[in-house]
C-alpha cells in the first residue's frame, strides 16, 4: 500500500484550509461602503435664467461648468423656496424647517439661534468634517463646524473682510476667487481618512453686482434681449405689485448701475476699473436718456454686470470639479449647485426677489451623484431648499429626524418619484415694509396654480394665478366664475397646509420687520 509523503499531507492540509477561509470569507459581510463627501456651493441671488443648462429664451449667458453637473446629474425645474430671501433661505437649508419654525423670518431684526439642530451638526456629530466658507448671513457666529471662514453681513466683492474661525482678516483679491480659494485649500489639507461636508457659499450675484476685473469686456458691449414684460404696468393685479420698490426705474441707484465705482478698490483696481466703465458713463450723460429709453440703458448695464459676476461663480464651480477629478474623489461625492432663492432680470420691471412669483420662488438646483443620480435627468417635481438637509442626511446614511419639515428626494435623483410625493407647497414671506416694500404674504403652490393672500392689516386681499394659460402671471383670477371650484380646493389645501406645517394663526408682528404696516 503506498503511504503518502509527510509533503502531500500538509500540501493537502493547506489546501483545505485555505479553502474553508475562502468559503468563511465568501460569507462574511461586506466591508462598510465609504460614506459619500458632499460639496454644496450655493449662490446668492442668482436667476435660474441665467443658468444655460435651463434654456431660457433670452439665452443670456453660457455656463459650462454648471452645465457639466446638469448633463452628469439631475437638474430640478421646480425647485422652490419657502421664503425668497437671503438669510431666512440659509436657515430653511441648515434645519429643514421653515422660517416661522427655525426663528429666522426676515433680514431685519433676527439673528439665527445657532443652539439648535443643523444638518451640519448631526453630520459633525457622526464623524464627517464640516466646513462653511464665504456668505453666512445669519448674524451670530456658525455652529457645527470643524472650520469656518465667512463674510461678515453681505461682503463686499474686492479685498473683503472675512472672519476665519472668530479671527476678522482680509484678503485681497476678488471675492469669488478667494472663497474657491479658501475652499480648495480646506479640501487639500482635510484629514483623508474622514467623508467631508463643504459648504461653498458665494456672494455673487448679489447686488450691486460687481464683476472681476478680468470679465469687464467679457460680452463685447452685447445688446441683451429684453423680456417681454419689462414695462409692465401692473393692471390685473392689486395694490402690493403696485406699491414695490424694485424697479429698474425708479429704485436702480448709480452705484447699481456703476456711474460710481466700488470705494474698497485699490489704487491700481480703480485704474482697470474706470478705464472700461469712464468712458461708457461719459457717453451714456451725453445721451441724456429718459423714460423707456433710460430702463433700457439700465436693463443693459444690470446684465452685463450681473453676468459678469456668474462668469466667475462658473469658472469657480469649474475649479471644484477639477479638484474633484484630479484628486478621485468625483465617483464618491455629491455635488450640488443651487442659490438662496431665485431673482428677478428685468421681469416685470424688477431686480431683487421676495414674491411668490415664478422669478422669485424658483431657485435652481443641478446635482451630481455618481452612480447614483441618473445622468441627464431633468426633474419636474416640487422639490425645496426646506428638503436639503433632508436629502444629505439620507445621503449619508443617517436618521432624518422627524422634526425636519422637509424630505430627501433621493429616491428622485435615482428616477424614480415616490407616489406620494408633495402636489403642493407653502410659501410665506415677511419682511415689510423696508427694503424693497414688498408686502408680506403667503399661499399655495400647485404645478398650475397659485393661490395667494396678502396678508397685511390694512388692505388684505386675495390673488390667484393660472400658470398654464397665464405663465408671466400678468391677472389674477380670483373671484372668476370659471375658477371657484379650483379656488375652493386651494383654499382648503392652504389651511391644511397651515395646519401641518404648525404657521400661528395670526403672525406676530415682530415678524414683519421694525415699522409695520406704516402705510
Amino acid at each position: 500500500m503506498h503511504t503518502p509523503s509527510r509533503r502531500h499531507f500538509l500540501h493537502s492540509t493547506v489546501v483545505v484550509a485555505l479553502t474553508v477561509i475562502a468559503a468563511m470569507l465568501s460569507q462574511a459581510p461586506a466591508a462598510e461602503p465609504k460614506r459619500p463627501n458632499i460639496v454644496f456651493i450655493f449662490s446668492d441671488d442668482h436667476a435660474y435664467q441665467a443658468i444655460s443648462a435651463y434654456g431660457e429664451s433670452r439665452k443670456l449667458i453660457d455656463t459650462p461648468n454648471l452645465d457639466r453637473i446638469a448633463n452628469e446629474g439631475v437638474r430640478f425645474n421646480r425647485c422652490v423656496v419657502p421664503n425668497s430671501i437671503c438669510g431666512p433661505s440659509r436657515a430653511t437649508v441648515l434645519t429643514g424647517k421653515y422660517n416661522h419654525i427655525n426663528g429666522f423670518v426676515n433680514n431685519t431684526n433676527f439673528k439665527f439661534d445657532g443652539s439648535q439642530m443643523t444638518f451640519p451638526k448631526l453630520m459633525q456629530a457622526a464623524g464627517y468634517q464640516t466646513a462653511m466658507i464665504g456668505k453666512w448671513h445669519l448674524i451670530n457666529d456658525p455652529t457645527g463646524f470643524d472650520f469656518w471662514q465667512i463674510l461678515p453681513d453681505q461682503g463686499q466683492y474686492y479685498n473683503p473682510p472675512m472672519i476665519r474661525n472668530g479671527e476678522r482678516i482680509t484678503i485681497g483679491g476678488y471675492v469669488t476667487d478667494i472663497i474657491t480659494d479658501v475652499s480648495l485649500d480646506w479640501l487639500k489639507k482635510r484629514d483623508k481618512t474622514k467623508p467631508f461636508v463643504l459648504m461653498c457659499q458665494h456672494k455673487a450675484p448679489h447686488r450691486e453686482w460687481e464683476p472681476a476685473l478680468r470679465h469687464l469686456d467679457f460680452d463685447h458691449d452685447r445688446k441683451y434681449v429684453e423680456p417681454a414684460t419689462l414695462f409692465d404696468d401692473y393692471n390685473g393685479r392689486g395694490i402690493a405689485e403696485h406699491d414695490q420698490d424694485m424697479t429698474l426705474e425708479k429704485t436702480m441707484t448709480p452705484k447699481d448701475t456703476k456711474l460710481v465705482p466700488p470705494p474698497q478698490l485699490t489704487a491700481e483696481q480703480r485704474k482697470e476699473w474706470d478705464a472700461y466703465y469712464e468712458p461708457r458713463n461719459e457717453a451714456f450723460k451725453k445721451a441724456n436718456l429718459s423714460g423707456k429709453e433710460l430702463v433700457s440703458w439700465r436693463y443693459q448695464r444690470y446684465m452685463h454686470d450681473y453676468l459678469a459676476c456668474i462668469k466667475a461663480v462658473d469658472e469657480s464651480v469649474g475649479r471644484v470639479l477639477k479638484y474633484l477629478d484630479d484628486e478621485g474623489l468625483a465617483e464618491n461625492t455629491l455635488v450640488v449647485y443651487s442659490a438662496d432663492q431665485g431673482f428677478y432680470l428685468g421681469e416685470h420691471g424688477w431686480f431683487d426677489k421676495r414674491w411668490i412669483f415664478e422669478e422669485s420662488l424658483r431657485t435652481p438646483l443641478l446635482i451630481r451623484w455618481p452612480g447614483v443620480a441618473k445622468p441627464g435627468l431633468v426633474s419636474n417635481d416640487i422639490v425645496s431648499n426646506l428638503d436639503f438637509a433632508e436629502t444629505f442626511l439620507d445621503v449619508a446614511g443617517m436618521p432624518v429626524p422627524a422634526e425636519m419639515q422637509g424630505r430627501s428626494f433621493v429616491p428622485i435623483l435615482k428616477g424614480t418619484t415616490p407616489a406620494d410625493w408633495r402636489k403642493s407647497f407653502y410659501y410665506e414671506y415677511y419682511e415689510y415694509p423696508t427694503p424693497h416694500h414688498v408686502r408680506p404674504h403667503y399661499g399655495v403652490v400647485t404645478d398650475r396654480y397659485k393661490l395667494i393672500h396678502f396678508n397685511a392689516t390694512k388692505d388684505a386681499y386675495w390673488e390667484l394665478f393660472d400658470l398654464k394659460k397665464d405663465p408671466q402671471e400678468l391677472r389674477s383670477v380670483y373671484g372668476f366664475t370659471e375658477y371657484a371650484d379650483t379656488q375652493k380646493q386651494l383654499e382648503m389645501e392652504l389651511q391644511r397646509l397651515r395646519v401641518e406645517l404648525k404657521v400661528p394663526e395670526k403672525t406676530p408682528p415682530s415678524w414683519f420687520g421694525t415699522k409695520p404696516f406704516d402705510d
